[in-house]
């Protein structure tokens, strides 16, 4: 018997959360998987690097921090064109006002090398994207339910 899916009873609603996801595909799966569990936070993606730190920055065209406000939370894939998920999370956790946000690394990449680095620059979490889409799914609900339900977030405000 299929079990229905758990809905996001609590999701801390304002935590903007920042997706930086350079596949349509995975980002549409995530979208269905989130839009399923009623989960109400505001949701941003960034498809490259350099567009993830720009938003970060508030440069180019997101020089408007009331309207780019600051996530709450990152989801990040490792493999981008351009700017890599790598260096993306060093500049993050090397800077002063960017390091309390928790970032999540949602990638394919099982290197041990990627998920030492990734450790050693302080990700809040490694986590692997299943191939099998029921696998993804309950991945992305478990992603779901720990840091937009039962984790509090930092309060970051639009530093």
């Amino acid at each position: 018997m299929k079990q229905p899916l758990a809905k996001c009873t609590f999701c801390q609603k304002s935590a903007l959360l920042l997706v930086i996801e350079d596949s349509d595909e995975d980002f549409e799966a995530f979208s269905r998987v989130i839009n399923q569990q009623g989960v109400i936070n505001p949701i941003v993606r960034c498809t490259d690097g350099e567009d993830a730190l720009d938003y970060l920055y508030h440069d180019g065209i997101y020089n408007d921090s009331q309207t780019s406000p600051r996530p709450s939370i990152i989801l990040l894939d490792l493999n981008l064109p351009g700017t890599d998920g790598r260096e993306v999370l060093q500049q993050i956790k090397q800077d002063e006002n960017l390091k309390i946000i928790p970032v999540i690394v949602f990638t394919t990449s099982s290197n041990p090398k990627d998920i030492e680095i990734c450790y050693q620059n302080s990700v809040a979490s490694y986590m692997l994207k299943p191939i099998d889409i029921k696998k993804l799914i309950k991945t992305i609900q478990s992603f779901i339910n720990y840091w937009l339900d039962i984790v509090i977030l930092p309060d970051i405000g639009s530093n």
